[in-house]
């Protein structure tokens, strides 16, 4: 298991306040339910598009077409950011990840994601997996996996602020 490094920045964060622990943080990233991806576009503009993601092996994984937007954008960078959080503004807190999107194909690693996928959701998310990709069970378009392990994630904490950061 990769231990960040975890900082506070004073300048963000209320008087007193303590930095958001790992282990709290992994938790959200495990139980969010829809997070929001950001990819580059090849002309330089940003995308952005809500998905489900699991958290496996200390990295969230998320799926996309490979006629999708967000594929055609990691073709030609592979740089992304989730968030996810909640739309209070007292409570709670928001998480940034930022990474590289990996491709997973290996088949392994794929039938592991997809029984996360199924555990996650109730059985509501039914992949099986296909040569190097998943398919819904009830289609046959393939879905590309992505990997994206962090290499920073920011945390907000809302009600009493504080803006807590883990360096991979």
């Amino acid at each position: 298991m990769r231990t960040p490094t975890t900082t506070l920045d004073q300048r963000y964060s209320e008087s007193g306040t303590a930095p958001t622990d790992w282990e709290e943080t992994r938790r959200a990233l495990e139980a969010s339910e829809l997070y929001w991806l950001t990819t580059i576009r090849p002309d330089g503009r940003p995308h952005v598009t809500p998905l489900v993601a699991v958290w496996l092996d200390e990295a969230l994984h998320f799926g996309t077409g490979a006629g999708e937007q967000k594929a055609t954008n990691l073709r030609s960078n592979s740089h992304v950011v989730l968030t996810t959080g909640c739309n209070d503004w007292d409570r709670g807190f928001d998480v940034v990840v930022e990474g590289q999107a990996t491709r997973v194909t290996e088949r392994p690693v794929l039938e592991r994601l997809a029984e996360a996928w199924r555990t996650k959701w109730d059985g509501r998310w039914q992949f099986q997996v296909r040569e190097d990709c998943l398919v819904h069970a009830d289609g046959d378009e393939g879905v590309l996996v992505f990997s994206v392990s962090p290499a920073q994630v920011l945390v907000f904490a809302k009600g009493t602020f504080s803006h807590t950061r883990h360096q991979f």
